[in-house]
């Protein structure tokens, strides 16, 4: 197992809505006292029922939080970012769990304590979407494959997690509280 030391300080956490990416980012941003940033959060317009913003925008803001902070954690996917992203990181941890758990874990969500969730949109009007259940379901699986390439061409370290237990364990080993 790795231990924090080793993530080094610039770490990304990808994989599909409702891994536990943003919990995950916020645990480990407060135990190794890292800025982190939450991409849903730069994605979309505050106050709202998740209206995305400019990709321009995104990108601006983006490349502004790795030039602005030296240790960070950065959780979300957004592929036209990633390269620019990995070239900066030290570790990518992949949290690529099955369809059926991260749709139970958004149904979930949505239903209990959701607005206080780590990487909710401030002031969202909604925390449930049949548009991400249909990208759960269908969207996200496809992005597999080019997740994987982007990782392999940019030689970012790379900590892959295929299952809940496997991340539980590392909570464990790490001292972090879910």
């Amino acid at each position: 197992m790795l231990t924090l030391e080793e993530l080094g300080e610039r770490i990304c956490i990808i994989g599909p809505s409702s891994s536990g990416k943003s919990t995950l980012a916020k645990t480990l941003g407060q135990k190794l006292g890292y800025a982190v940033c939450h991409l849903d959060q730069l994605a979309h317009v505050p106050n709202t029922n998740w209206e995305v913003r400019d990709k321009a925008l995104l990108k601006k803001d983006h490349h502004q939080f790795l030039i602005e902070n030296n240790q960070w954690i950065i959780e979300g996917n957004y592929s036209f970012l990633m390269k620019d992203r990995f070239a900066k990181a030290t570790y990518v941890i992949w949290l690529d769990f099955g369809v059926g758990g991260s749709i139970t874990r958004y149904i979930k969500r949505s239903i209990k304590n959701a607005d206080k969730r780590p990487g909710n949109l401030p002031g969202a009007k909604s925390q449930f979407s049949w548009a991400l259940i249909r990208y759960i379901i269908f969207s996200a699986p496809k992005n597999r494959p080019k997740y994987r390439n982007l990782i392999n061409e940019s030689k970012v370290n790379l900590l892959y997690l295929a299952s809940y237990k496997q991340l539980k364990n590392y909570y464990r080993f790490w001292g972090l509280k879910a």
